[in-house]
């Protein structure tokens, strides 16, 4: 009898869960329709959700959205925050971004020690443009000891 709960809880919990990501798997393609159709504010209301439930490509759009005011007014703030959040999970088109937005000091206070960091660990994943500019900064001593061994090494 003990089995048979444990199986049954099993069983509904991989229903749950099956239903759960057909759900967001249409809100996401609904979301991804809406952006691919230009209508950015469906797409963001579409896709906001999921970004908050964790998922770092999602969150990454939804930065998009905020960083070029589509479908929402133009917030570097907002973009900060959902590139940072995916950033975190290691998605290397956010840690770019949130190198970029360090050193450009948009949406956060400048700082090329931040800016390092966050192209070092997209430079890390092989990216040949964080590569590209973390040998720039080792080169010119930006947010780094001024080192062209390591300039070289990135470049």
């Amino acid at each position: 009898m003990r089995f048979l709960n444990a199986k049954l809880i099993l069983t509904a919990i991989a229903l749950l869960a099956t239903l759960a990501t057909q759900v967001v798997g249409q809100d996401l393609d609904k979301g991804y329709a809406a952006f691919n159709s230009k209508d950015y504010a469906t797409a963001l209301k579409e896709l906001k959700p999921i970004a908050e439930k964790g998922n770092r490509l999602v969150q990454y759009d939804v930065g998009y959205l905020y960083f070029n005011g589509l479908g929402v007014s133009e917030d570097r703030k907002e973009a900060f925050k959902w590139f940072k959040l995916a950033a975190e999970q290691g998605y290397w088109k956010a840690q770019i971004n949130i190198g970029a937005l360090y050193m450009r000091g948009q949406g956060v206070a400048q700082d090329n020690k931040k800016a390092f960091k966050w192209y070092k660990l997209a430079a890390e994943q092989e990216n040949d443009v964080a590569q590209y500019v973390l040998a720039d900064m080792y080169a010119k001593g930006f947010g780094v000891t001024q080192n062209f061994k390591e300039a070289v090494k990135w470049h």
